[in-house]
């Protein structure tokens, strides 16, 4: 069966469903899961039979840059997506910076849209922005279609979208109430005892030490407090501190509708292995030592960090300052987007984790964030068909020649990984299967207005 068909029917011996792994067969009907029925039940048919390959929920992505329009030399909806749908991704959720304009407008929404017809391969939600002055867009913003909102509590990297005071959340967290909708927050802020940059600028402890532990502290002090009073859903990305989590389960006990995602990179790669000039391993917040890395990884098998994301966040090399390895001056952001799925099952197998975990984590969690689990993240009947077959078992080298995302600088290139993706099913249609991809875009855009009836402009 060749990318771009339809797939009637898929066949495992080995299908996640709930906490079990059994042998199962996938009946699909109009791009959503019709039934799920034992090998001796289905009718017969035409069938996808990928033997003991995993069939799982399609990965849903919730925190990706692609930064289109305005930044299309750094990443794009094309290209973007075409990563995703190698790595098993079937729905990405759209960050609203770091494209010209940033989503922080209806009119900015609309261009944003305009620009992704036609070029995904994936389903795709997108997030809005919350910036100084802009709160009486943000209701008509949830009206247009917007998964929820993303602000900044510390400068964002790029001059097009500033970050808020405690005063402008205030004003949007009040338009926010009663409309369901989610605040995304990168938590960090300046505190006076950040230390200056004043070491060797090529060696990753001088950034290390001048982004400190009590940053994301004093931005999720602030945080739960406005989640409290406001009883508007709230959310961190990428946690990359596990210091702060005592403050978030207290704020949970006490009411608050907050939830907290970390990422591939602070779960994959720690501090001490970093070598001088690699700036292809910044990013803000910074990844932290190997100490914090595990209990990080106890977090989340505590149900204390609710799904993990690759915040992909691409730039072009020169950006990346690798001539000089300076890392004061670098771009800060990881590309992950294609290999999130055996990325965190590399690390995670070895730590107890099981199958259903990663559905859950990479899957579920996600999609429920942005109010897309009504459709995406799970395998049942009247979900969409949105399938990954992978091997658990199988390794391979991330190879720069393999890399589908435009600009192929990342920390996780010649390392070998378990959990080999062979096909991508979005909605029925076989969009990606053993380095083919289908011929065109299938990908709809997932419009939060009406989820149900998804709308592709």
């Amino acid at each position: 069966m060749e990318p771009g068909s339809s797939v009637g029917a898929v066949r495992s011996k080995r299908v996640l469903l709930g906490d079990q792994v059994r042998p199962a067969v996938i009946v699909i009907k109009d791009g959503t899961i019709h039934q799920i029925l034992s090998d001796s039940d289905f009718p017969g048919g035409e069938v996808l039979d990928v033997g003991d390959s995993v069939v799982m929920p399609g990965i849903v992505d919730c925190h990706v840059h692609v930064n289109e329009p305005g930044r299309v030399s750094w990443e794009g909806f094309w290209t973007a997506t075409r990563a995703a749908a190698a790595g098993g991704v079937t729905t990405i959720v759209d960050m609203p910076l770091n494209s010209i304009p940033p989503t922080t407008t209806v009119g900015n929404f609309h261009e944003k849209q305009l620009e992704a017809t036609g070029k995904c391969f994936v389903d795709t939600a997108f997030w809005g922005g919350v910036i100084p002055g802009n709160q009486l867009e943000l209701r008509p913003m949830i009206q247009a279609g917007v998964a929820g909102f993303k602000c900044f509590l510390i400068h964002s990297g790029v001059e097009e979208f500033p970050h808020v005071t405690e005063q402008d959340l205030h004003a949007a967290m009040a338009q926010l109430q009663g409309t369901g909708s989610v605040l995304l927050f990168h938590a960090e802020v300046d505190v006076q005892q950040t230390t200056q940059e004043n070491g060797d600028p090529r060696q990753y402890s001088t950034f290390l030490q001048s982004r400190p532990d009590i940053m994301e502290m004093e931005a999720i002090r602030t945080i739960t407090a406005l989640c409290l009073q406001y009883q508007v859903r709230c959310h961190i990305v990428h946690l990359s501190s596990a210091k702060p989590l005592e403050l978030i389960r207290e704020a949970r006990q006490a009411g608050a509708p907050l939830t907290v995602e970390t990422t591939h990179h602070y779960l994959s790669l720690c501090a001490e292995d970093i070598p001088a000039g690699a700036t292809q391993f910044k990013c803000c917040p910074p990844i932290r030592g190997s100490v914090n890395q595990e209990q990080l990884w106890s977090a989340l098998k505590a149900g204390q960090i609710d799904m993990v994301v690759s915040d992909h966040s691409p730039c072009t090399p020169d950006l990346k300052k690798l001539d000089n390895g300076d890392f004061t001056e670098a771009w800060g952001g990881i590309s992950s987007l294609q290999f999130g799925l055996p990325l965190f099952w590399s690390s995670a197998s070895k730590r107890g984790f099981q199958l259903s975990d990663v559905a859950r984590l990479l899957s579920q969690q996600t999609a429920r964030l942005g109010s897309l689990d009504n459709r995406k993240g799970s395998l049942a009947p009247g979900y969409d068909a949105d399938l990954v077959v992978w091997d658990p078992e199988k390794e391979f080298e991330i190879k720069e020649a393999s890399i589908h995302h435009k600009n192929k600088l990342t920390p996780y290139l010649g390392l070998t990984l378990r959990g080999v993706v062979c096909a991508t099913i979005v909605r029925g249609q076989l969009v990606y299967r053993e380095g083919s991809f289908c011929p065109e875009p299938l990908g709809k855009h997932l419009l939060q207005n009406d989820t149900h009836t998804v709308t592709h402009l």
